[in-house]
């Protein structure tokens, strides 16, 4: 390997490190733009309530804030939407030429900690044990609807 290669792999090296470390610094400064503690388990814990996927850990997090990596596109799209940040800025910085978005839910509403607690559970569970727990509410709502007649 001649002197030039070598140059060039320790530059690639720490332009990765640095667009690593520059998102750590978006995502922190995101967390607090939006009243919430900049620390992994607060990462973890809100970020798992929103993502519909396998939960993330403790670790995975803790590397986000560290800059020792970036999250795959689908996890960097629920950050973005959590924290009310650009996807593009928060994963690249600067300003983005478009931006896509979805309507809020109909149902994004404050939850309670009993409910974050429960949705935690339930997305802990297996993806068959899931199917049951929501058979299992369907089934609780038809026999209880609510003040209005309707099912939620």
């Amino acid at each position: 390997m001649n002197r030039y290669s070598t140059i060039i792999e320790q530059s690639i090296h720490i332009g990765g490190m640095n667009e690593k470390i520059m998102f750590a610094e978006r995502l922190k400064a995101a967390m607090q733009a939006a009243g919430y503690d900049v620390r992994p388990s607060v990462l973890e814990r809100e970020f798992n309530l929103r993502y519909w996927g396998k939960p993330i850990t403790f670790q995975a997090v803790r590397r986000w804030l560290r800059g020792d990596s970036i999250p795959n596109q689908d996890k960097l799209q629920v950050l973005a939407r959590w924290l009310s940040v650009d996807p593009h800025y928060l994963r690249y910085g600067g300003a983005a030429i478009y931006s896509v978005s979805e309507p809020t839910a109909a149902w994004d509403v404050s939850a309670t900690s009993e409910e974050r607690q429960v949705l935690s559970l339930y997305r802990s569970l297996p993806a068959a044990q899931r199917k049951v727990v929501r058979e299992v509410m369907e089934t609780f709502a038809k026999a209880y609807p609510s003040v209005d007649g309707t099912t939620k």
